[in-house]
């Protein structure tokens, strides 16, 4: 975090070239002063392809997002810059298949080599994340999702689980999932509570209407030392850009204002491969918001966006 006017970001190309005393003459100049600089955000659960306003998110601070169902055949936009999953990797008549997932959201899978097949398909098709479907029945055998994990380990991809129940996320947690696509909405165990404690978990409390327990099962996560990351399930829900209701619940759940920082940025950056993103440091994308306001001591300060700059250009500005 730099507060500008206590020093100065060079960005160049699409590239953040300096930051702290700056010697870039003849560069035009963006007067900050009185603002706040932080680095543009990245939400760690979209469906971009089920509601395809990928450049409305990015309007709105969003500078890379992790698609977690799209169809095979989806490819994701530039901007933000996308990391995709493709289809669940699911049971027989699984979830989401025959509800909202019908349309080539998931792939079934009869047994354990079908599942480990599936891992393979998508990631020759592009997907740089593996989502797993860990839910009641009909569901994945234990044997096919530590296949799916195992073919997913093979080629340095993570793994993402929808569990939402306190069974389904420890049988995620023992196939060797490396992350909860939700904060869970079923009181967790202890013992579940300490198989995800060197692990990640993705907020979205607000698409469950923020659910006391999830609430709650993200607090104790985050307490037992699992990494918390910002994500909205947009395309379930529908707010575009910056959620700022989200940001605060992370921060209520004991993360504090700092923390949502982090959720939102270096955290999903290091969790899924984002190289450019997620810190203002010389060599990565001139990504980046100017706010009225330092969100390192107020949550509310990401609603107050002065201007978006997103890959060098400035996509909205008062």
């Amino acid at each position: 975090m730099v507060g500008v006017g206590l020093a100065d970001v060079w960005m160049s190309d699409g590239t953040i070239r300096a930051v702290g005393a700056v010697d870039a003459p003849g560069a035009a100049e963006l007067d900050a002063t009185g603002l706040w600089i932080a680095p543009a955000v990245i939400d760690a659960h979209v469906h971009l392809a089920y509601l395809p306003q990928a450049a409305e998110m990015a309007d709105g601070g969003v500078a890379g997002a992790v698609d977690l169902a799209a169809p095979l055949t989806w490819l994701p936009p530039t901007v933000p810059i996308t990391m995709r999953a493709g289809p669940m990797v699911t049971a027989v008549d699984g979830y989401p298949t025959t509800s909202w997932g019908a349309d080539g959201y998931g792939t079934e899978c009869a047994d354990a080599s079908a599942a480990a097949a599936a891992v393979e398909r998508h990631i020759a098709a592009g997907a740089t994340v593996i989502k797993l479907a860990v839910t009641g029945e009909p569901t994945l055998t234990d044997d096919a999702l530590a296949a799916a994990v195992a073919a997913a380990r093979n080629h340095g991809v993570p793994v993402v689980a929808h569990a939402l129940s306190d069974v389904d996320a420890l049988r995620a947690a023992q196939a060797g999932a490396d992350i909860l696509a939700h904060s869970p909405v079923g009181a967790l165990s202890p013992a579940t509570v300490a198989a995800w404690a060197d692990r990640a978990v993705i907020s979205t409390l607000g698409a469950f209407g923020a659910a006391p327990t999830a609430t709650a099962n993200l607090a104790a996560l985050h307490d037992a030392g699992a990494t918390v990351l910002y994500g909205t399930d947009f395309g379930n829900s529908t707010k575009l850009g910056i959620d700022v209701d989200e940001l605060s619940r992370i921060a209520d759940a004991g993360l504090g204002p700092a923390g949502a920082l982090a959720a939102a940025t270096s955290g999903p950056a290091e969790a899924f491969g984002f190289d450019t993103l997620g810190s203002l440091a010389v060599g990565k994308a001139a990504s980046a918001l100017l706010l009225e306001g330092d969100p390192t001591v107020d949550v509310t300060a990401w609603g107050r966006l002065h201007t978006v700059i997103i890959q060098g250009a400035v996509r909205s500005a008062p």
